[in-house]
């Protein structure tokens, strides 16, 4: 059936579009921008006057919590949350019950995610079994399963003779490996960035050298095998300034940061909002403009929102016994167009950084609208401005400290496949 979507400020940042055209799509798929193909003829329109048009949304870290967590969310109501937020295709961690450290359980998520016929799943597969940090998984495997990549989630890997190992392993099937880097030893159980307000508040701090020294440890691992890494969550200026030398001498490494990074910091926390509980933890505010500027400048290359829904029992406890996350799905493109209105970033910069960035590191064809694309597509409204209420998320969780913040951006239409997902 052929779509046609008139009248739109088209923006694919992949193809270098940038303006008022027409979105051709047939049987699912783009079949031109601007001019119609040969005998193209629109049984559907949608007209998208005044509303910016672009590639469905890419999160690259989002914990759904389905298997083996479904009293906190599933994965039919974070999908559908998912695609409220215009996102098209999520990439899960593999710290999931059970872990994703075999075939089946990869192949079985996202046979999940089609049943359900919404946002698309890519799962990354565990570096080790079980995640314990001490035997290779069958990578090779995993990677045929689909899953695009490996990471040991938020479980160290203390030895570092196994690191380098699974980095050589990683390297010779082509698989990315996604690193969270924290010294276990140096973040012990904190809860805080070290500084003013864990002082003032007597909480666990976790100081900036629990990164930077996690960090320097998987660079010169990098360094030796050469394998394709991403860094996920950087939140300290002094981690992006050794992400930009590594960079600059042509390590092939990237990275991404939270949403909630790039606009908060330790003094959101006030009198021990659980809300700001999160891991990384908010940082000081000269980290938080570096994490801007690093954006601008490509260091950083993807925004992610790290979705972590909660019951409302895990952030209704002490501070330091609280559940870190944040259920962001719903605020992840709100946030990244709020660096738009505060001049931090053009619009075709932050979009790419939802879009054809996460793809390309994914590896996956999707974030693009060029011909023969998935006709995945997010429409919002740029000039509405909206406030938000975490008592109205779709999202099971509702573990989000942006309460009665003004946006200015809204998704108005979300298609995946060259259907209609959602509507508001």
């Amino acid at each position: 059936m052929g779509l046609a979507i008139t009248n739109g400020h088209v923006i694919d940042p992949a193809n270098n579009i940038d303006g008022t055209h027409t979105l051709y799509i047939n049987d699912g798929f783009v079949a031109g921008v601007g001019d119609p193909p040969e005998d193209f003829e629109a049984e559907r329109e949608i007209d998208a006057s005044g509303l910016i048009v672009c590639p469905g949304l890419i999160d690259i870290r989002a914990r759904l919590r389905e298997p083996g967590q479904e009293y906190k969310a599933t994965l039919d109501s974070e999908l559908s949350a998912a695609i409220a937020g215009g996102i098209t295709t999520l990439c899960i961690p593999p710290d999931t019950y059970p872990v994703i450290d075999t075939p089946a359980m990869a192949q079985m998520i996202q046979q999940r995610a089609w049943q359900i016929g919404k946002s698309f799943i890519h799962p990354l597969g565990a570096l080790t079994l079980g995640l314990k940090g001490e035997q290779l998984t069958n990578m090779y495997s995993l990677g045929e399963a689909g899953c695009v990549g490996v990471s040991n989630a938020l479980e160290p890997v203390r030895d570092t003779v196994v690191m380098r190992r699974a980095m050589q392993y990683a390297s010779t099937f082509d698989l990315t490996v996604f690193l969270n880097s924290q010294d276990p030893w140096l973040r012990g159980n904190g809860v805080v960035h070290e500084g003013e307000i864990s002082t003032r508040l007597g909480l666990p701090a976790i100081p900036e050298a629990a990164e930077t020294v996690g960090v320097a440890r998987d660079l010169a691992l990098i360094e030796t095998t050469l394998a394709r890494c991403h860094f996920n969550g950087l939140s300290t200026a002094r981690a992006v300034d050794m992400l930009a030398h590594a960079r600059a001498t042509g390590l092939p490494v990237t990275a991404d940061v939270t949403a909630h990074n790039l606009h908060l910091t330790e003094h959101d926390i006030g009198f021990f909002n659980t809300l700001c509980h999160v891991s990384p933890p908010l940082r000081g505010q000269g980290d938080r403009d570096r994490l801007r500027s690093a954006l601008k400048e490509g260091v950083i290359s993807v925004v992610c929102s790290d979705h972590q829904p909660h019951e409302p029992d895990a952030k209704l406890t002490p501070f330091s016994e609280s559940e870190p996350g944040i259920s962001g799905l719903e605020t992840l493109l709100p946030l990244t167009l709020k660096l738009v209105d505060d001049g931090v970033l053009a619009m075709p910069e932050a979009i790419a950084l939802l879009t054809v960035n996460p793809a390309r590191i994914l590896g996956i064809d999707s974030g693009h609208l060029g011909v023969g694309a998935t006709a995945d597509i997010c429409i919002f409204d740029w000039e509405e401005h909206w406030v938000f209420d975490r008592h109205r998320m779709i999202s099971r969780g509702r573990n989000n400290p942006f309460q009665n913040w003004e946006f200015r951006g809204r998704v108005v239409q979300t298609l995946t496949g060259g259907e209609p997902a959602y509507q508001r």
